[in-house]
């Protein structure tokens, strides 16, 4: 089936039509898999992740192996500025 586009497949399932083909229960773990491995890559962390691996608890938000890592779970932003 073809898609009619991201904008329309969205507007689509808010009425109510099927999921669309990028929705949230698919994207969503995409996404955090790919900035926990972004994580991985830090240059802060490389000399240690040559002999260990880096293990995330998603019940935590930690990663209780190497506890220096979570700095790079969080973001802290400027004053007057907040998500």
């Amino acid at each position: 089936k073809s898609s009619p586009g991201h904008r329309q497949e969205w507007i689509l399932a808010c009425k109510g039509g099927d999921p669309a083909g990028s929705n949230f229960d698919w994207a969503g773990p995409l996404t955090e898999t790919v900035l926990l491995g972004n994580i991985a890559l830090r240059p802060e962390l490389r000399e240690k992740m040559s002999y260990q691996s880096l293990n995330f608890d998603p019940e935590t938000l930690s990663f209780p192996n190497m506890p220096e890592a979570d700095q790079f779970l969080h973001y802290e932003y400027r004053s007057g500025w907040t998500l």
